[in-house]
């Protein structure tokens, strides 16, 4: 199946923003850490999701799905992850944590995802080490033994989002107290946290540099709803400040995308929002951004980086971007190119000069992120364009073609 565009609507409407892909995977993670019935309720129908089902049901645990809702229950019966499964799926590390929390061992082989850069596991297994797990890395396959796990006082050498979730649940049933320091603080950390404690889990500090985790005998069951997607909420806005038009989401919380929606507030952009609402009104000529550069959490998201890269090939002026985060996170600029734009890149900086109009090409997604940015670029180019290896964005984003449709888009899913 490809994605193909006619290009050139303004975009009108209402959206209701999905319930966020980083927040859900670790929290399913996390279900492992009782037999007892948890239940995830808005879960996206995507494709991550889907393997992050599949290697739960590998594992022996019951899985059910009642709509949009997932329940997971049962005991770990497997402990091991393997190649077929963990290439699927980047997340599949942080089943580290709640596999050797609860069977004390466990075998996985190195996780797949996006190939967006060397994103080195080094930190999840440093931080496991200062816990007392032995591992030997060998065949592919990390193995882990963590008989003699203990709580510890662990400083991170980066504030990583997957390490940190996994050490909070790798901690939960030692007996004392662990300490994160220099901890990621994304919102999806926090949603694990409240998810956690949701089952009777102490853990104290999320949202900041320093977690403490008091570990308890034992979690139960409990139902939640994890927080909504702020980075397909910043895709949807993106393609509504570079189409033109009025769009409105809902169920979005709007302090987690400040990082943008306060670059759009000084582009030809009228922003309303509340906390759980946006509107965007754009006339769809945007200028450009002296320069912007990718961090952590507060930072400007690098999951957004390549759709902002979209709205500023036609805007006015010379834009910046800087990758941080990621040495290979430019590989959707050559399908750009295609398009017509101008975009020089060197090392971590791309120079984006906008020009007067693109034109409609057939490329090819490289990446998640990279495959919603060719769809904001195909929605503004002149004629058709066709984005092929939609599996990409399909691990994100749940039909999107139809979240556009709704907002008067011509995009449709068809046949090769």
């Amino acid at each position: 199946m490809v994605l193909k565009i006619e290009g050139g609507n303004k975009l009108y409407g209402t959206y209701n923003v999905q319930t966020a892909k980083n927040a859900v995977l670790p929290i399913l993670a996390g279900s492992l850490l009782t037999s007892d019935k948890v239940t995830i309720l808005d879960c996206p129908n995507i494709l991550d999701v889907q393997n992050m089902l599949e290697i739960l049901s590998s594992l022996g645990v019951n899985v059910e799905k009642n709509g949009s809702n997932i329940t997971v229950f049962g005991e770990i019966k497997n402990i091991e992850v393997s190649n077929e499964l963990s290439s699927l799926l980047r997340s599949s590390i942080f089943l580290l944590g709640p596999i050797l929390a609860v069977k004390q061992k466990a075998c996985i082989a190195y996780p797949g995802g996006c190939d967006i850069g060397l994103r080195p596991i080094d930190i999840h297994i440093n931080g496991l080490r200062e816990l007392g797990v032995k591992i030997t890395e060998e065949f592919g396959y990390i193995n882990c033994d963590a008989t003699n796990m203990k709580p510890a006082d662990i400083l991170l050498d980066l504030p990583s989002v997957g390490a940190t979730e996994n050490l909070i649940m790798a901690s939960i049933f030692l007996n004392g107290k662990t300490v994160l320091r220099n901890v990621a603080k994304e919102p999806e950390i926090v949603d694990l946290v409240h998810f956690l404690n949701s089952m009777g889990a102490k853990i104290a500090g999320e949202g900041t540099a320093v977690i403490e985790i008091e570990g308890v005998k034992n979690l139960h069951s409990t139902i939640y709803k994890p927080i909504p997607d702020r980075i397909v909420a910043g895709t949807i806005l993106l393609a509504g400040a570079t189409c033109g038009g009025e769009i409105e989401l809902t169920n979005v919380q709007n302090d987690q995308i400040f990082s943008l929606t306060t670059k759009f507030a000084k582009n030809y952009c009228k922003i309303y929002s509340s906390y759980d609402n946006i509107i965007l009104k754009s006339n769809g000529n945007l200028k450009a951004i002296n320069q912007i550069e990718t961090s952590y959490y507060p930072g400007f998201p690098t999951d957004l980086q390549a759709q902002l890269m979209a709205s500023l090939l036609t805007a006015r002026g010379t834009s910046v971007i800087v990758e941080n985060l990621f040495e290979t996170r430019y590989k959707q600029v050559p399908e750009f190119i295609k398009m017509g734009a101008d975009i020089k890149v060197s090392g971590k900086t791309a120079i984006v000069r906008g020009v007067d109009r693109l034109y409609g090409a057939e490329m090819t997604a490289k990446d998640l992120r990279g495959g919603a940015g060719l769809v904001i670029a195909g929605l503004k180019a002149e004629g058709v364009s066709i984005i092929s290896n939609i599996y990409h964005i399909d691990r994100g984003y749940e039909n999107i073609e139809k979240v556009l449709q709704n907002l008067g888009a011509k995009i449709e899913r068809v046949h090769e």
